[in-house]
C-alpha cells in the first residue's frame, strides 16, 4: 500500500494531516497526540489474502477437533470450544453461553470471512455497492473478537487439571496457538486501513483540500472521510460509506457515563458471587474469582495466578478508574497532561477484552470436568455478571470522544495540518 493524496483526521485529538507516501513498514504519526495514524504493510495484497486463508483453515480445524483429552478412573472425556459452548447452554446458562460464544467463535469468524471478502474485492478493482457494510460490520467485530483471551483460558483451564487428571492435548490446541498468532497480525486490518487500499487503488475518492474551507469538518468513523458540516451539532451521512457523521459525540460523555455506572452495579456481584460450583465425589464447593487466584497459587502456577490476578482482578480496577478520570475532567489546558489521557485511553481501549479471561476459563472447564457421576463444573451467577461488566465498560470506552480533550485547544476555525 502506498499512501495517495488526500486528508486524514486524528481519531483521538481530531488534527488534520495530509496523506505522504511512506516506506514499506513505515508508519504516519500525528505530531499533535501520537497516535499513529496509518501504516504502510511490507506484506503486499495478495500475502494478506493468504494470511486470511490460513486463519480461516487454522479456525476450521481449531473448531472441529478437541482441545485436550482428560482420563480419570477409568473415564475419559474430550473437551472443544464449540462442546463447551452447547454444554453451557444445556445447563440452563444462557446470557454466558451467548456471551462467549459471540466474543469466541462468531465475532472472530466474521472478521475473517469480512476481511477476506474486503482484500478480494479490492484486488478485483471493483467496489460492490454493499462494500461499506461489510466495513461497518468488520469494525463492529474486531473489539469484540477475543481469540487470544481463549487461548491463555486454555491454558489455565489445563494447569487447574494437571493434577486432577491426565491431560493429552488434541489438534485444535496448536490451532489455538497459531491463531492467536494469526489474529494478532490481523488485528491491523481494520475497515480504515482497506478503505486506504481503495483509495490508493483509485476505486474510492480521497478526501480534498478543499475541505478546509468548511466551518466544521466531521470524519467519518468507519471509513475516515472528512465531511463538511454547517454547525458542530450537525449530522450528515458519509457519502462514502453511509455511515452518520457527527462533528463530535453531542450525547457520548452521557452514555459513557451511564455504561461506567451500570459496569461498576455490576462489578460488585461479579466479585462477590461465585463464578463455578465444583461438584465431586464427597465434594461441593463454590469459587470466587479471586478464590480462583489462591487456588493457581496454591498449585505452585504462581506466574499463571499473576496472570489471572491482573487479567481478572487488577484490569477491571483500572477500567474502572481510568474511565473515571478521563470523564471527571473534560481536558487539560498542558498539551502534554492531554497527551498522557490520550494514552490512559489507548491503554483502556487495548484491555479492554482481557478481563474476559475467567469468563471462559469457566465455560472451559465445565466441558473439562464433565466425568458423569465423578466430577461436574458448572457456571454460577458470578461469571455472567463478569462477563456484563466487561461489555459495559468497553461501551463506556467506545462511547467516550477522546477528541473532545482538544477542543479547548483550538477554536473551530483552527486546523492542523502536518
Amino acid at each position: 500500500m502506498s499512501a495517495g493524496p488526500g486528508l486524514v483526521a486524528c481519531p483521538h485529538c481530531g488534527s488534520l494531516h495530509r496523506r505522504i507516501p511512506l516506506e514499506p513498514g513505515g508508519a504516519a504519526v500525528c505530531s499533535l497526540c501520537g497516535y499513529v495514524l496509518y501504516r504502510v504493510s511490507r506484506l503486499p495484497l495478495s500475502a494478506w489474502i493468504g494470511l486470511v486463508l490460513g486463519a480461516l483453515l487454522v479456525f476450521g480445524i481449531a473448531n472441529a477437533f478437541p482441545i485436550v483429552s482428560l482420563s480419570f478412573k477409568g473415564l475419559t472425556v474430550e473437551a472443544s470450544l464449540p462442546g463447551a459452548l452447547l454444554l453451557t447452554w444445556r445447563n440452563g446458562d444462557y446470557g454466558l453461553a451467548v456471551l462467549t460464544g459471540l466474543f469466541g467463535f462468531w465475532f472472530p469468524l466474521t472478521q475473517l470471512l469480512v476481511t477476506l471478502w474486503a482484500l478480494l474485492v479490492i484486488r478485483s478493482g471493483r467496489l460492490p455497492h454493499d462494500f461499506h457494510f461489510g466495513m461497518r460490520l468488520l469494525s463492529l467485530s474486531i473489539p469484540w473478537s477475543m481469540l487470544p483471551v481463549v487461548m491463555l483460558a486454555i491454558i489455565v483451564a489445563l494447569v487447574k487439571f494437571a493434577g486432577f487428571a491426565t491431560v493429552h492435548v488434541q489438534p485444535a490446541i496448536w490451532a489455538f496457538a497459531i491463531l492467536t498468532v494469526l489474529f494478532t497480525i490481523l488485528a491491523r486490518m481494520t475497515p480504515y486501513r482497506l478503505w486506504f487500499y481503495a483509495e490508493d487503488a483509485g476505486l474510492v475518492v480521497a478526501t480534498r483540500d478543499d475541505i478546509l474551507n468548511a466551518r466544521f469538518i466531521g470524519a467519518c468513523e468507519c471509513c475516515g472521510h472528512l465531511v463538511s458540516l454547517q454547525s458542530a451539532g450537525q449530522a450528515v451521512r458519509c457519502p462514502r460509506c453511509r455511515s452518520v457523521v457527527h462533528y463530535r459525540h453531542e450525547q457520548g460523555r452521557v452514555r459513557a457515563w451511564a455504561f461506567l455506572f451500570t459496569a461498576v452495579i455490576a462489578y460488585l456481584p461479579a466479585n462477590l458471587l461465585p463464578i463455578m460450583r465444583i461438584r465431586a465425589v464427597g465434594t461441593d464447593e463454590s469459587h470466587t474469582i479471586l478464590g480462583g487466584v489462591i487456588e493457581l497459587w496454591q498449585l505452585g502456577s504462581w506466574d499463571l495466578a499473576l496472570v489471572v490476578f491482573v487479567a481478572s482482578v487488577a484490569v477491571p480496577i483500572t477500567k474502572l478508574l481510568a474511565l473515571f478520570l478521563l470523564l471527571v475532567k473534560k481536558h487539560w489546558v498542558n498539551a502534554a497532561m492531554q497527551r498522557q489521557r490520550t494514552r490512559l485511553y489507548e491503554l483502556v481501549e487495548f484491555i479492554g477484552q482481557w478481563s474476559m479471561l475467567d469468563v471462559f476459563v469457566v465455560v472451559l472447564l465445565g466441558a473439562m470436568a464433565n466425568f458423569s457421576g465423578l466430577s461436574q463444573i458448572s457456571a454460577q451467577p458470578g461469571a455472567f455478571a463478569f462477563g456484563v461488566v466487561v461489555v459495559f465498560t468497553m461501551f463506556a470506552a467506545m462511547s467516550f470522544d477522546p477528541r473532545r480533550g482538544w477542543d479547548q485547544r483550538f477554536t473551530s476555525s483552527t486546523r492542523v495540518i502536518a
